[in-house]
């Protein structure tokens, strides 16, 4: 797995763009992941900030303490030996989440179903047997965008936003998974919830959530989910209630 074609580009005069690929992948994720603690052990002393994403790194540096050329020269040259610093057991961590699918929490399942044709327990299924890719992490503080969803289950982003998505809601858009951290305005489509809380503020970048992981979700119950600290306010249950008397009564063979 070799670092090719990467592309440094000036942002401004104390900042700029390293670029890995065209497009987000497997692979862009490893070299990305690679590159970030060589280049916060090598060039600790200049920078001043490291902003990862699905293809590229924006690097800002102390243009008191060093120029942009002197810079830039010192970045090409940890670049082209970051590879060999890590080992791909490095660079892969897996980290597995508990979630909850039910009814109560599955704030957007009829729409999801709709859009796939897809029952429930296919969508979960689907979801749940796929290993994603923490491409990027944004928008708020443990925000993980990961990457790629089934092409079964894809579907776009709700037309009108939700006021407050609940904290840990798991939901879809496009190629994507994601939780939010926090409860939040969102416009992700609502697929269940994790009771695991996202948010570390011991971690450098305050998620559980780094860049290149590998992340699984497994399904749980919603006993387990409450025994793990999970909460599902008095409104969802009726919600559930509601939506479980509306649906078709199904034979039995």
């Amino acid at each position: 797995m070799a670092i090719t074609s990467i592309t440094i580009t000036p942002v401004n005069e104390s900042s700029l763009m390293v670029y890995f690929a065209n497009q987000a992948s497997p692979e862009t994720a490893d070299h990305i992941a690679a590159v970030l603690p060589v280049l916060r052990a090598e060039l600790g002393q200049y920078l001043v900030d490291l902003v990862p994403s699905y293809t590229s790194i924006l690097v800002t540096f102390d243009l008191m303490a060093i120029g942009q050329r002197d810079f830039t020269a010192l970045l090409k040259q940890v670049l082209s030996t970051a590879e060999q610093r890590h080992s791909e057991t490095e660079l892969s961590p897996m980290i597995e989440l508990p979630v909850y699918y039910g009814p109560e929490v599955s704030l957007d399942a009829d729409e999801i179903c709709r859009h796939t044709g897809l029952d429930f327990d296919q969508i979960i299924s689907i979801h749940a047997n796929t290993i994603y890719r923490v491409y990027a992490i944004g928008f708020a503080p443990g925000f993980a965008y990961l990457g790629n969803t089934d092409s079964r289950i894809h579907i776009p982003r709700k037309q009108t936003p939700r006021a407050k998505v609940p904290k840990g809601s798991l939901a879809l858009a496009d190629q994507q998974t994601a939780i939010y951290p926090k409860a939040s305005p969102g416009g992700w489509q609502i697929i269940g919830r994790t009771p695991i809380d996202l948010i570390d503020f011991q971690r450098e970048n305050l998620t559980v959530f780094e860049m290149g992981a590998k992340v699984k979700f497994t399904p749980i119950t919603r006993d387990e989910f409450l025994a793990l600290g999970g909460v599902i306010e008095e409104e969802e249950y009726r919600r559930a209630e509601m939506r479980a008397a509306a649906e078709p009564v199904r034979e039995v063979a």
